[in-house]
């Protein structure tokens, strides 16, 4: 019953993380985009919007190497 428990939570805490992770995917991929709509609406890049998208970007990427390893 114990080890039942055990591997419950463990699926449970595991389901939780890659739930994070992709909801944090998905904000990121939003963010990019709405930066770069903005961006690019007026028809020219300044300093200021290059640098929100190269944050963003790096952050994203950073982001995908958190990814949760599965342990089955």
């Amino acid at each position: 019953m114990k080890d039942q428990k055990r591997s419950d939570s463990k699926e449970f805490v595991g389901n939780l993380k890659n739930g994070i992770w992709l909801f944090g995917l998905s904000s990121w991929v939003f963010g990019i985009t709405d930066r770069s709509i903005a961006s690019f609406a007026d028809g020219y890049l300044s300093a200021l919007d290059l640098t929100q998208l190269f944050t963003a970007a790096t952050f994203f990427v950073a982001w995908l190497f958190l990814k949760p390893t599965s342990r089955v």
